[in-house]
C-alpha cells in the first residue's frame, strides 16, 4: 500500500520505518534536499517540496493513508498558524481524493484549563498559548474540508523518549527548572504514539478524533523527582519562569487528559504504562547501550 507523510521527524520518521518494515511504499515530503537524500537512503521515497507553496505539490502519490506530522521550525521565520493551519489547507486542496485515512497530529495544547481538572474529546477548547490556538485552527479547517470525512485527529500530549527528555540537561547540573512545581505535565512515549498512529489507521472509524497520552498525569515537581533520581542528579529546584517567556505561557496550563476513549474504542494497550516505566525504559536501554559499546573495545 502507499502511504504519505508530511513531517517525517521525530514521530513520523518512527512510523515511516514501520510502514517500510511491513512493506509498504512510504512517500515523504521534506522541503530539504539534503533531508531528501537521507530519506531516501533509509528506503523512503522522498518529494521536495514545501507546504506553504502548493505549486510545489503538484504530483503527490494517490496514497491510502496521509500521515500529517509537521512540527514547528522556528528557524522558517513562518509563524505557526501559517505552518499549521495555512499549510494544512494547502495540502488538503491538493491531495488526490482517494484518502481512506488522514492522521493529522494536534495537540492536547488546544485545551487551556488550568484548574487540574479531567478533560476529554468532548470538554471545551480555549487554547491560550499560540500554539494551541493554531492546532485548533488546523483542526476546524479540516473537519470543513471533504476529506476531513475520512480523518482521525489524534491530539497527542507531550511526547517524550529517546534523546528527548525536556530539561534533564538542566537537571542533571542542578540547574533551576523555570516552571511552576505543581501544575500537572501530560505524556506519551514516542514508542506508544507510534501504535497510536498505526491503530487509528487500521482500527479506527472515521471521522474520529482521540485524546493519545498515556492516562497518567503526573504533577510536575513528582516527574522532575523520578527523572533526578533516575539520573542521580541534585533534587529539582523551581523557580517563576521569566515574564514573557514561552515558560510563563506553558505554566498557565494545568489539566489532567482522560485517554478512555482511545483505549476503549481501539482496545489499546501501553508499552509504557506511565511516565514511570517510560522514563526508567529510557535510562536502562542508554545503560545497556553504553556497556555494550564497551565490551567491544579491545585490550589497552
Amino acid at each position: 500500500m502507499t502511504k504519505l507523510i508530511f513531517g517525517c521527524g521525530y514521530l513520523g520518521l518512527r512510523v515511516a520505518n514501520l510502514w517500510l518494515q511491513a512493506g509498504n511504499d512510504v512517500h515523504a515530503v521534506t522541503r530539504s534536499s539534503h533531508r531528501a537524500s537521507e530519506l531516501r537512503a533509509m528506503g523512503l521515497k522522498p518529494i521536495v517540496a514545501d507546504i506553504l507553496d502548493p505549486a510545489t505539490m503538484a504530483e503527490l502519490p494517490r496514497a491510502q493513508t496521509v500521515l500529517f506530522a509537521v512540527g514547528y521550525d522556528r528557524s522558517s521565520g513562518e509563524s505557526m498558524r501559517r505552518v499549521y493551519v495555512d499549510g494544512l489547507a494547502n495540502v488538503l486542496d491538493v491531495m488526490p481524493s482517494q484518502v481512506a485515512r488522514f492522521i493529522y497530529v494536534s495537540s492536547t495544547g488546544v485545551y487551556g484549563q488550568s484548574d487540574g481538572s479531567w478533560v476529554d474529546e468532548d470538554s471545551p477548547c480555549n487554547p491560550i498559548r499560540v500554539g494551541g490556538l493554531a492546532c485548533l485552527d488546523a483542526e476546524r479547517t479540516l473537519a470543513a474540508h471533504p476529506i476531513g470525512q475520512h480523518s482521525i485527529i489524534l491530539r497527542l500530549a507531550g511526547i517524550y523518549g529517546p534523546g528527548r527528555i525536556p530539561r534533564r540537561v538542566d537537571l542533571a547540573l542542578g540547574k533551576p527548572i523555570a516552571a511552576p512545581s505543581e501544575g500537572y505535565l501530560n505524556l506519551i512515549h514516542v514508542d506508544d504514539a507510534v501504535r497510536a498512529v498505526l491503530a487509528v489507521e487500521n482500527d479506527s472509524p472515521v471521522p474520529a478524533m482521540y485524546c493519545v497520552s498515556d492516562g497518567h498525569p503526573v504533577l510536575r515537581r513528582r516527574y522532575f523527582e523520578q527523572l533526578a533520581q533516575l539520573i542521580h542528579a541534585p533534587r529539582p529546584v523551581f523557580t517563576t519562569p521569566a515574564p514573557g517567556s514561552a515558560a510563563l505561557e506553558r505554566a498557565g496550563s494545568s489539566k489532567r487528559i482522560s485517554n478512555r476513549r482511545f483505549v476503549e474504542q481501539l482496545g489499546f494497550q501501553f508499552r509504557h504504562p506511565s511516565y514511570r516505566e517510560g522514563l526508567a525504559a529510557i535510562i536502562k536501554r542508554e545503560l545497556t547501550d553504553s556497556s555494550d559499546v564497551g565490551s567491544d573495545r579491545g585490550p589497552d
